[in-house]
């Protein structure tokens, strides 16, 4: 009988949620049940990022899915917090572990078990579950976590962060196999003693499939009365970490910039807050949309003229790598981008975006009007673009994590 795989992946997000973390997982695991094998995944109801339950769905004790032939999805019952304040995310993140290590511990003929970051919580789940049930367990590791709480102000360093990483420590030494999303992370890993061979560093990327160029959606355009404006817009999680309020401030400052329209499509943390800042400013070339069906984002992002990414000013940040990067590139928007280290270099080796000074208003709305000036430019961005999309394949990136994966069980037997 041929070895079919059986995989136990704990993700505290997937779809209906459209973050970056559950579209990768939702991705990665359809082309591995491709390839033949079973995929069990353990997850809460959905509820990110607002922390409200979904339409259609309620917070139970147990639910089951069958997404594919290949594919069960097992809900659990978790404490449910509306994203606002650090100890109620901390329960929310710490009830997940538990819940999903118990359910867990019923899934019969699991060869390997992976858990993936942030949150932190759920790789201790996936190291017990490993222990317990005697198999590999992989550390798909997204965040570093506890020191980015730190970077954004969530916690300030004191002794239950110095616990959170030793535990840290522990669990990187305890995983079969740590699968980072980008090189610094593998730089970062060393530091913690890790040896590179239990090391495969998967990047995001994207089906360019999903994300084709479309003309620019002409009802949208006029409903939002943009009039020839240069759109500039943002997608996806509105945190503490993007920085949000620093772009705000900087349109307002630049006398409202009336040449441009500005379009940020996502929710979060940070939404209300900066929305209302951006609401006491008056400025009306200014909209948050709110969470949108990926259909609707789509329709969007085909007005945009550039993709802003943004972050913080922070050495942490220099090793992050916004998937929404592939998602533009993909759909050819040039990127204006207020960012440092691996991203900006992945970026500028494709010659797919302009850069400023993370929170450096002066060069920022310098930036933005240069590419609004620079039509030739904006067009060779585009292709640059085109190119970064081809070279980061999500498909291509899912087989090679199979394989490592398939590898790692195989060696084991």
């Amino acid at each position: 009988m041929e070895f079919q795989l059986h995989i136990l992946f704990i993700t505290d997000n997937y779809p209906p949620e459209v973050n970056a973390p559950a579209t990768r997982t939702y991705e990665h695991i359809r082309f591995w049940a491709e390839k033949g094998a079973k995929i069990t995944v353990i997850t809460c109801f959905p509820n990110f990022p607002k922390g409200k339950i979904f339409d259609g769905y309620k917070n139970s004790l147990i639910k089951k899915e069958l997404d594919d032939e290949n594919i069960t999805v097992i809900r659990v019952l978790t404490y449910i917090s509306q994203n606002s304040g650090t100890i109620k995310r901390i329960v929310d993140y710490f009830s997940f572990a538990v819940s999903s290590f118990i359910a867990s511990i019923f899934i019969k003929k699991v060869d390997v078990i992976i858990a993936t970051s942030p949150q932190f919580f759920t790789t201790w789940s996936g190291s017990l579950l490993s222990f317990l049930k005697r198999i590999p367990w992989v550390f798909e590791l997204r965040d570093i976590w506890p020191a980015s709480i730190v970077t954004v102000g969530a916690m300030k360093k004191g002794f239950f962060i110095k616990m959170l990483e030793k535990i840290e420590k522990h669990l990187y030494h305890a995983a079969s196999l740590i699968v980072p999303v980008t090189a610094s992370f593998i730089s970062y890993l060393k530091t913690k003693g890790i040896n590179e061979n239990k090391i495969e560093m998967i990047t995001n990327g994207v089906i360019k499939e999903n994300f084709k160029p479309i003309p620019k959606d002409r009802d949208l355009y006029e409903k939002l009365n943009i009039n020839g404006r240069f759109v500039v817009g943002y997608t996806g999680t509105i945190g503490m970490a993007h920085a949000l309020d620093f772009i705000i401030e900087s349109i307002n400052s630049a006398n409202k910039m009336e040449h441009f329209f500005f379009i940020f499509a996502g929710d979060g943390a940070e939404r209300k807050r900066v929305q209302e800042t951006a609401a006491n400013y008056n400025l009306s070339n200014v909209l948050f949309t709110g969470m949108l069906p990926k259909d609707e984002m789509k329709k969007y992002i085909s007005l945009f003229d550039a993709a802003l990414v943004n972050l913080r000013k922070s050495d942490l940040f220099k090793d992050v790598i916004p998937s929404k990067i592939f998602e533009m590139a993909a759909m050819e928007k040039p990127m204006i981008c207020g960012i440092e280290g691996e991203s900006k270099n992945i970026i500028e080796k494709f010659n797919a975006g302009i850069f400023f000074e993370p929170e450096n208003r002066d060069e920022f709305i310098s930036k933005l009007e240069h590419l609004r000036k620079n039509e030739s430019e904006l067009e060779n961005l585009k292709q640059g673009c085109k190119k970064l999309a081809e070279n980061y394949d999500r498909k291509k990136l899912a087989y090679q994590m199979y394989d490592r994966i398939e590898k790692l069980v195989k060696e084991g037997r």
